[in-house]
């Protein structure tokens, strides 16, 4: 059956509150941003009157949002290093570095990396560096303290299942994250990059608990507003026959980015999303065998392939180095295949070709734009809306659908390509909705090609972490005496 969302209360998010000092440093540097990369006043667009002033400008009375950012690691070019600095530093895009609309009040690192930086950035920025999420929620105190949460889940030294799933603590972030907003009884906006679990159980968990606590979610991937060669989205409401993405690097990690990208185009099909009835992941010489007896579409594979710039023109099995391919069969028959290209340089971007009757539609994704890792810039613009309004900017079951299709080809994957069914993903139908930004051109160009300023690992000084001053122990009136609570 269909999945309704229960609609979100915006009116508790922003409510009046004290600034922090950190708050003058965050307002100088956007306003020094704002300064760097407009133009002569008389070649800035006129105001749209259709879009609300963004909250901390000049046109707004309201402070600026204040969010805090609960990370696993964060080293140079890790997700946290490419997502958080923009929050800080302005968003690169095509047109120019937008300044940040919302300030970055706490930092939470769960494991200090050997080539950290977050530290070092935090005490450019004046961020204070808690131990704890709670604190980092709280700013150090007894009741949640931020507008909005960027919880960024992504590498670090954690276990890899059986299944051979890395283990990240995404539930356990989001679980302590809620806690704080059910004590405070204020639901704010969190965003989680990427799937939303290794674990179904955990991300069926996480979606419900958002429901009924009324806390909006969203998550994803930056792959489906990265530059595209056309720039060419199915047309929705049409149908579609037959889908295929081209990937390639580690299974998990990236299959997980090439399911995105499959997802964001087939849920504009006709009827919109259905729901995935199985999933198959076959593996080495299983792949090509499958190809040759219809399972996938080597014509759509070879029409994709041809859209990569500098790429192979036509599949050449000889070439892959250990090959997989994801089979999704959605509930309403659609037939689409994710083809994983391996880990040796024969691909290393990603595709889309689809089938329409006798014609087939395909088309490139390009993520590389150098130093400023501007496709970050735009998964950020596109979190920063969401933390502002509350509104995700694509519905968040994109994310909880392809969260376990991966996790049941996975399985499969485990099992040696055995066939999964999934009625638990029977149950996942939505519309497309929502508005998303993405470059209009085929190619980074302006600020998103430009410099970026990137820290070297201990060149800078580091903050210090603000120790937790609670120990958990609740005796009554005996707790405020510090001997007593032990």
């Amino acid at each position: 059956m269909p999945i309704s969302v229960r609609p979100i209360r915006l009116s508790t998010f922003f409510p009046a509150c004290r600034r922090a000092p950190c708050f003058l440093v965050g307002l100088a540097a956007t306003l020094l941003l704002g300064v760097a990369c407009s133009g002569p006043a008389e070649e800035k667009p006129a105001p749209d009157p259709t879009r609300p002033a963004a909250v901390g400008s000049p046109q707004s009375s309201k402070p600026l949002p204040r969010i805090a950012a609960v990370v696993t690691t964060f080293f140079p070019n890790s997700h946290a290093g490419v997502i958080v600095d923009k929050f800080l530093r302005g968003f690169p895009t095509d047109d120019g570095v937008v300044p940040p609309r919302t300030t970055i009040a706490s930092l939470y690192i769960d494991q200090i990396h050997q080539r950290d930086v977050g530290r070092q950035l935090a005490r450019e920025f004046d961020i204070p560096v808690y131990e704890s999420i709670r604190a980092a929620l709280t700013l150090g105190g007894d009741t949640l303290a931020v507008d909005g949460v960027l919880l960024i889940g992504e590498h670090g030294d954690y276990p890899v299942s059986r299944l051979g799933q890395e283990m990240l603590p995404r539930r356990y972030f989001f679980e302590q994250i809620a806690g704080v907003i059910g004590e405070g009884d204020r639901p704010v906006p969190v965003f989680n990059d990427k799937h939303l679990s290794y674990r179904w159980e955990d991300a069926r968990w996480m979606y419900e608990t958002a429901r009924e606590m009324e806390i909006p979610l969203w998550a994803g991937s930056a792959l489906p507003v990265v530059w595209r060669r056309p720039n060419w989205e199915h047309p929705q409401g049409r149908k579609i026959d037959r889908a295929l993405v081209i990937g390639f690097h580690m299974v998990e990690r990236y299959g997980f980015h090439a399911l995105e990208v499959l997802q964001s185009q087939v849920e504009r099909r006709k009827g919109g999303e259905t729901g995935v009835r199985s999933v198959q992941c076959l593996s080495g010489e299983e792949v090509w065998r499958a190809g040759h007896a219809g399972k996938w579409s080597m014509s759509l594979a070879n029409a994709a392939l041809s859209s990569i710039e500098d790429g192979p023109s036509r599949l050449d099995p000889g070439k892959v180095d250990s090959p997989h391919v994801f089979l999704v069969e959605y509930l309403d028959g659609l037939q689409a295949a994710v083809l994983m290209l391996g880990d040796n340089g024969y691909v290393r971007k990603f595709a889309y070709a689809q089938q329409r009757g006798a014609g087939i539609d395909s088309l490139e994704y390009h993520t590389q734009s150098g130093p400023t890792h501007a496709a970050f810039g735009y998964l950020g613009l596109n979190i920063e809306d969401f933390l502002i309004s509350g509104r995700p900017p694509s519905p968040v079951e994109r994310t909880y659908l392809t969260t376990g299709i991966l996790e049941a080809a996975m399985i499969s994957r485990s099992q040696g390509g055995r066939r999964i069914r999934t009625p638990h993903l029977e149950a996942i139908a939505y519309q497309p909705g929502g508005k998303v930004r993405r470059p209009a051109g085929p190619r980074p160009s302006g600020a998103s090609a430009g410099d970026w300023i990137t820290l070297v690992p201990g060149a800078t000084p580091a903050a210090a972490s603000i120790p937790i001053g609670r120990d958990g122990t609740v005796r009554g009136r005996r707790s405020a005496n510090p001997s007593l609570a032990r």
